[in-house]
């Protein structure tokens, strides 16, 4: 098969088009034939190999967190999934190829009305939304959700997901193009972040729950715009990992401070995901209340220039390598 792999750590160009064999599905996993591919920042990170989750890159790494497509082979313990099924999953890694040996219980069917090429916009969102917001965050219907970035895969998705949730939400960008996609898709309260200050405008709002993927300054802010008993909830930190707090903000207000990766939860972990976004979700897109957001596509040989795209910042929603 064809698969892009990380030939050294470095930038775009480092992603070549290699023959690859196909792999053979364990016992418990299935063999998908890959439709389609999204593009992570987790891939970026990957990429540049800067001890991404502590770990140093295997040599020649297929990168890719999700994909979609058909089932074609199934592994002898497999009961829940059979030849032939639609699907869109989860994956550690190995997503950018033609074939992709998967846990079948980290596979999902193609939500209604969703095609099986957008499909691959879904599960890295949707899981790491379920896991960090709803899970670690204990996002309730009725309360308040501060999305920093909310054009990203995550942010469009997360912001959906929480506006058909009962919630009241808010998101920073950083171009009025943005701005104006968020109001428009819906969410209660945008702001350019470079022409006004979140932590001035919003000091009032007394938000419950706040998903970051910034870090650096923006921590302490945060911590003073949250609510009594408020959760802070950290995917990444593009702008610094190093902060300072005072202590005082979370004490005074009893507020929670957490975060997570997704990629090197357990197996487990990563099936009681499935479970829970199968029965709360998925009917929310047969509903239309989520939908993936997608910006461009690319073939499978231009996974370079999805990076580099990935890398600007300038895309709206979802990028998609397509088989």
């Amino acid at each position: 098969m064809h698969a892009i792999h990380i030939t050294k750590s470095g930038g775009p160009e480092v992603l070549q088009l290699q023959e690859t064999p196909k792999p053979t599905p364990e016992n418990n996993q299935v063999l998908i034939k890959i439709k389609a591919a999204g593009i992570n920042r987790s891939d970026v990170i990957t990429r540049q190999n800067t001890g991404t989750y502590g770990k140093d890159l295997p040599p020649s790494l297929i990168p890719g967190l999700e994909v979609s497509g058909v089932i074609e082979e199934i592994g002898a313990d497999v009961t829940d999934k059979k030849v032939g099924d639609a699907v869109c999953a989860l994956i550690a890694d190995g997503g950018y190829a033609e074939y992709v040996a998967v846990e079948s219980s980290h596979c999902l069917p193609i939500p209604e009305g969703i095609s099986l090429e957008d499909a691959a916009a879904i599960p890295e969102a949707v899981f790491t939304v379920w896991f960090n917001i709803f899970m670690l965050g204990k996002l309730q219907r009725g309360e308040k959700l501060l999305i920093h970035g909310g054009t990203s895969g995550i942010g469009t998705t997360g912001l959906q997901m929480a506006k058909a949730w009962g919630c009241e939400t808010y998101s920073t960008v950083g171009t009025e193009e943005k701005k104006a996609f968020l109001e428009k898709m819906g969410v209660d309260q945008v702001i350019n972040y470079k022409d006004k200050a979140f932590e001035e405008v919003w000091k009032d709002e007394n938000i419950d729950v706040i998903l970051d993927m910034v870090g650096g300054d923006y921590t302490q802010k945060n911590l003073e715009i949250l609510n009594k008993k408020g959760r802070l909830v950290y995917i990444n930190g593009m702008k610094s990992t190093d902060v300072n707090i005072n202590l005082r903000t979370i004490m005074a207000k009893n507020l929670t401070l957490t975060g997570s990766f997704l990629k090197p939860q357990s197996a487990a972990v990563k099936t009681q995901i499935a479970q829970e976004v199968e029965k709360n979700i998925w009917p929310l897109f047969l509903s239309k209340a989520v939908q993936p957001i997608i910006y461009q596509k690319f073939p499978l040989a231009e996974a370079a220039e999805a990076h580099r795209l990935m890398e600007s910042s300038e895309h709206i929603g979802k990028i998609l390598l397509v088989m």
